[in-house]
């Protein structure tokens, strides 16, 4: 896998996390607070954050 690809694997992931935070942050701030969502958007950011940090350490190493 070249370098590109996985700075550009890495800058999705930038957005997955960023996307993960917006929706975690809609959740918290809505206005019915007995409805349930159906995705834990703290799991989603923090595997987007740990596959982030991965693909980063791969693209410098390459």
């Amino acid at each position: 896998m070249g370098a590109p690809v996985l700075w550009s694997a890495s800058g999705a992931l930038a957005a997955v996390a960023i996307l993960a935070g917006v929706g975690e942050r809609r959740r918290r701030r809505r206005r019915d607070p007995d409805s349930v969502g159906w995705v834990d958007w703290p799991t989603v950011q923090m595997l987007a954050l740990i596959a982030l940090a991965i693909t980063i350490g791969l693209a410098f190493k390459t």
